[in-house]
């Protein structure tokens, strides 16, 4: 009898809902999630996709050849993967293209001995003349200091903006964040007062050698003038020369930039969808931008997030899942200098009244996932932390903070979906951030699989769940 009431006992916790789909219907959820981790680290196609993005396409900088052929690729890729629809959104997208390398040089204001550094154009700046700029260079911290010296300090001169991160920020995200103003808005301030070029310490925490890109714009109210950032070892050295230079010395810097942006090209967004069982108008966006920058490869932004986005939908169909609602993989087109792609998505989604229940971004890094972060209301916050357990052994805990991306933003404020964004461990993402080092040998095979796991892992549970 005591065996017979223990053997009940067992069968009622293997059939209760807590370990089986909605209602008791499909397969424990447990079940699911070591399918999906099983064929991810067995047969996971991740990271060769993601090789071939890097290798035989490269960088993809918007409205570039090999743009377009990147939109090709991943519409192909998913073709073959056999999703139920794969189809390609139009969109109109800026073209700047950056020109011949950019050269940079310190003048010593007393010997005129000329000293090479590392710099590249920001992503919207105009170029120098032909011949180039040389002019007095002043330094600024901030906005303040700028303003402090005013069109008399600045009128004629190179503004050097030599803000760092603040490292006391735990996130690298929230350094960015708080630095990123010098960069796309310092330009304009510094032409306010008279400056005839801009230069903006790279965005990162790290002192190296490579200059980070990134874009910048412009107030059309104010004259353009040529904007570029210099690597963080250079600023340090720039900063130092300018205060051992003697009172009466004019130290200078030479520009030289031949980028310029183009009419506007038509491009695409490239969507993939499995279509849902039981709910096909409740629709689940996850996604990453295809757009690159072109100093290298864009591997970690985001190439990573683009073939995780992918791999979510070739998982499910692989393992014979049959999602309750409609998942839709976009590889969104020009979020690094103008986010059209991520605009257009949200103004047809409008247009078609479509129903979005959850949309995922992931553009941080393939690096080591922590969790999610999540712009919703509080209940559908709760409901996902139940799940909570289901993801710690695989590395995501961190289901606290508030974000979703740059991308699904418009999402959210023209249609208020709930916003999620995969939160990897990226205390290394801005070593590499818009610089010549993002490429493929940077990304750990087995840290872009644990990201897609957990990637997957949360559609999925909110497929059969809702929200």
């Amino acid at each position: 009898m005591k065996n017979k009431i223990l053997s009940i006992a067992a069968l009622s916790l293997f059939f209760s809902p807590s370990l089986m789909g909605r209602e008791g219907e499909g397969l424990p959820d447990s079940v699911v999630i070591k399918k999906i981790s099983d064929e991810i680290f067995v047969s996971g196609q991740c990271y060769q996709d993601l090789r071939h993005l890097c290798k035989k396409i490269g960088s993809r900088l918007t409205g570039s050849v090999n743009a377009e052929k990147a939109v090709y690729w991943t519409y192909n890729l998913m073709k073959s993967y056999g999703v139920d629809t794969v189809y390609l959104q139009e969109v109109t997208v800026p073209h700047w293209v950056r020109g011949e390398k950019e050269i940079g040089k310190v003048i010593n204001g007393l010997s005129g001995m000329e000293t090479l550094v590392n710099i590249t154009a920001l992503g919207g700046s105009i170029a120098t003349p032909p011949q180039g700029i040389a002019a007095e260079v002043v330094e600024v911290k901030d906005f303040d200091e700028l303003k402090k010296l005013g069109e008399q300090g600045v009128k004629g001169k190179i503004v050097f903006y030599n803000h760092p991160f603040d490292v006391r920020m735990i996130m690298p995200f929230s350094m960015y964040g708080e630095a990123g103003k010098y960069r796309y808005m310092g330009a304009s301030e510094a032409a306010r007062y008279g400056a005839v070029g801009s230069i903006v310490r790279s965005m990162t925490n790290y002192v190296d050698d490579y200059p980070h890109t990134g874009a910048m714009s412009y107030n059309d109210s104010l004259p353009k003038i040529p904007a570029c950032a210099i690597s963080t070892l250079d600023a340090e050295w720039l900063s130092a020369e300018l205060k051992s230079a003697k009172a009466d010395s004019k130290t200078k810097f030479y520009l030289k930039m031949s980028c310029e942006t183009l009419p506007d090209v038509k491009s695409y967004n490239v969507i993939g969808e499995l279509k849902g069982a039981e709910h096909p108008e409740e629709i689940i966006t996850v996604g990453g931008h295809l757009d690159s920058w072109d100093l290298a490869e864009g591997a970690h932004d985001d190439g990573t997030g683009v073939m995780q986005s992918i791999e979510v939908l070739r998982v499910l169909k692989k393992i014979g899942i049959k999602p309750k609602r409609t998942i839709r993989a976009v590889m969104f087109m020009n979020e690094e200098n103008g986010l059209k792609g991520g605009e257009e998505y949200a103004k047809q989604a409008e247009l078609k009244k479509e129903k979005h229940i959850l949309a995922m971004e992931a553009d941080a890094g393939g690096f080591t996932p922590r969790g999610f972060s999540m712009s919703m209301d509080e209940d559908k916050k709760t409901k996902i932390r139940k799940w909570e357990k289901l993801f710690q052994p695989y590395g995501a805990w961190d289901f606290t903070k508030k974000g979703g991306g740059a991308d699904i933003g418009p999402l959210g404020k023209k249609l208020g979906v709930p916003m999620m964004g995969f939160s990897p461990d990226n205390q290394r993402y801005f070593i590499i951030h818009h610089t010549a080092q993002d490429v493929f040998e940077q990304v750990n095979k087995r840290e872009l699989e644990m990201g897609v796991i957990v990637m997957t892992m949360m559609i999925y549970l909110v497929s059969e769940y809702g929200l």
